[in-house]
């Protein structure tokens, strides 16, 4: 158990961090993607002519919204779970079974990122925004597609990590080291 409770501790540290700066990152796409709203419908209900942009520039960010914040979500039990059953069943038991949905899980995550990265490189990920552009030495270039993609990847990498973690933290309990682990909620509290 000791070395499961080695594995877990850099897994810990590193994703209390890097779901810090995820949480801060939702917080600002979606705050972007409320101006841009906002801005949309006032150029096109009160100056009667619509920006081609927002619509797109509202839903690139609220894709990287969503990758950034679906790992804290999935780390604090915010997912659909079958609580019902597992808090019927005896605490070995259920967290067997917690270790097969997660191993299940991983299986999806790892099979999605591959995908994803795929999709990312193939000709989808080739093609340009119809309206977003972004700033080059040259000027003004379209934003490729596949930096919405990278938001699929990007998030399905980091749902992969807290699923190992919490597959971590259910092989300890299983183990009998429980007492040892703090909550996931805790974690998420200290590490503001």
């Amino acid at each position: 158990m000791a070395a499961l409770l080695w594995l877990l501790k850099p897994i810990e540290v590193v994703l209390d961090i890097v779901l810090r700066v995820g949480r801060w990152i939702a917080v600002v796409a979606i705050a972007l993607m409320v101006v841009a709203i906002l801005l949309q419908v006032f150029f096109r209900y009160v100056l009667g002519n619509a920006l081609p942009w927002p619509e797109e520039a509202a839903i690139f960010l609220m894709l990287w919204m969503t990758a950034a914040i679906a790992p804290s979500a999935y780390r604090r039990g915010g997912f659909v779970a079958l609580e019902i059953v597992s808090s019927a069943l005896p605490k070995m038991v259920a967290t067997v079974l917690s270790l097969v949905l997660l191993t299940l899980s991983g299986l999806v995550l790892a099979f999605g990122i591959d995908m994803g990265w795929g999709e990312m490189n193939s000709l989808a990920g080739k093609f340009k925004s119809a309206s977003l552009y972004y700033p080059t030495t040259d000027g003004w270039e379209k934003m490729p597609n596949s930096w919405q993609i990278a938001s699929l990847v990007t998030g399905l990498v980091l749902l992969f990590v807290v699923n190992i973690e919490l597959m971590l933290r259910a092989l300890i309990t299983l183990f009998g080291g429980e007492d040892q682990l703090r909550s996931a909620l805790d974690a998420e509290m200290t590490a503001e």
